[in-house]
């Protein structure tokens, strides 16, 4: 079994437990509101933001033997700087604080997963980053386009307020294929178990975000 597909296999449950929280289910059926997904766009600036710290850590950390990652890594970065600054161009046309946004805080469940990746990466496997990679792209491919279609369905919105969903649901695609072909390079069992031990933290915690948005909007 090559490993990303074992890494598919080894989350699933984690991955059915952020799929099963409610606002997903209110997505597919264009049940929310304008704050609502104002506020997921809050949360989701308060962990893109560290996207590319994130990734620069890793990449200082991975041993000579993996400079193939490093380059993987440099690719990465190259494409997703500067995403934050999007999302905060989203709020704003969305009738938003975007600066308010800037300069919060992140709900307990960001803060937790963002934590949790810069341990991970300075005290234990820097690879584990790509445990992150799997959730954020895989989920980002299964929902975004959707999201998007109800968003200007249900709420009448414009491209200029969805510019990091409608982006990324389209880019993801073609990550998904590069991280699949990455992951299956990827051969020494601690590295392996690291990448699915972050993977199945972070499908949680971005679960738990998720639950939150359902929480504020009752």
């Amino acid at each position: 079994m090559s490993f990303y597909q074992q890494l598919q296999d080894s989350t699933a449950k984690e991955r059915a437990y952020l799929l099963s929280a409610p606002i997903v289910r209110q997505c597919q059926n264009g049940d929310f509101s304008l704050d609502t997904y104002k506020a997921f766009l809050a949360q989701a600036y308060y962990h893109v933001r560290h996207t590319v710290p994130l990734l620069m850590a890793t990449g200082s950390r991975v041993s000579d033997e993996q400079e193939w990652v490093r380059g993987a890594i440099a690719e990465y970065i190259d494409e997703e700087y500067g995403h934050q600054e999007w999302i905060l161009n989203d709020i704003a046309a969305c009738g938003g604080n975007a600066e308010a946004v800037r300069h919060g805080q992140p709900g307990q469940a960001i803060e937790l997963m963002v934590a949790f990746l810069y341990d991970q990466i300075y005290r234990g496997n820097p690879l584990s980053i790509f445990g992150m990679v799997q959730v954020l792209e895989g989920t980002s491919v299964s929902m975004a386009l959707m999201v998007v279609e109800q968003l200007k369905a249900r709420l009448g919105l414009q491209a200029n307020t969805m510019s990091y969903l409608t982006s990324h649901g389209e880019l993801d695609q073609d990550h998904l294929k590069f991280f699949a072909g990455l992951m299956d390079k990827i051969t020494q069992e601690a590295d392996q178990q690291a990448i699915i031990h972050a993977a199945k933290m972070v499908y949680r915690l971005y679960g738990d975000m998720l639950r939150e948005l359902t929480a504020e909007a009752a």
